[in-house]
């Protein structure tokens, strides 16, 4: 396991060839619960620097990464190789939930596609990039984007994607303050 505290640029070659990503966050109480997110759609995610990455947050049913940072600000984003030569790559380090309206959105969105339903931008500094061997992960076949998530905001419309953010995302499941203020 190779560790390092910046993207190399076989680094930035092998995340802009995965197609998924996870996201792990915790609180600090050890009666917390431990977060795990699938993340993938298309553009969501953005190398910034060699010390930091950002991925869109999109409105879904729970808050617990961004409700995790805002107590803490640690998190582990993991890349696996399900095709080609074996890896994983894990970036620790800390994260901020900016939302929209809020000091540096408006820069970091520039890097993605304008989607609906974002409910803020996950900002990482790495700490600790470190990959291994990847030998366990099985191969699997990519067959396209699902447009679930997306779709369903769009026909919820900006005014019911805030009243669903109103109703399910200013709480975690630990009752840790989860946005600021649903987005407009």
């Amino acid at each position: 396991m190779a560790n390092r505290n910046t993207l190399t640029d076989r680094d930035r070659v092998f995340i802009t060839k995965q197609r998924m990503f996870f996201v792990a966050t915790a609180p600090l109480s050890g009666e917390g619960l431990i977060n795990l997110s699938p993340k993938g759609l298309d553009g969501t995610f953005a190398i910034i620097d060699k010390r930091t990455v950002a991925y869109l947050d999109l409105t879904g049913s729970g808050i617990e990464t961004l409700a995790h940072l805002r107590e803490n600000g640690r998190i582990c984003i993991m890349f696996n190789a399900y095709e080609g030569p074996p890896n994983i790559l894990r970036i620790q380090g800390r994260g901020e939930a900016i939302e929209p309206g809020q000091p540096g959105f408006d820069e970091l969105a520039e890097y993605f596609p304008d989607l609906p339903g974002v409910r803020s931008i996950i900002k990482v500094t790495a700490d600790r990039i470190a990959d291994s061997c990847g030998f366990g992960v099985p191969f699997y076949e990519y067959k396209g984007q699902r447009d679930t998530l997306t779709d369903w905001a769009e026909k919820k419309g900006p005014e019911g994607v805030t009243k669903y953010q109103e109703q399910k995302n200013l709480k975690s499941l630990d009752g840790l303050a989860g946005l600021e203020s649903p987005n407009r």
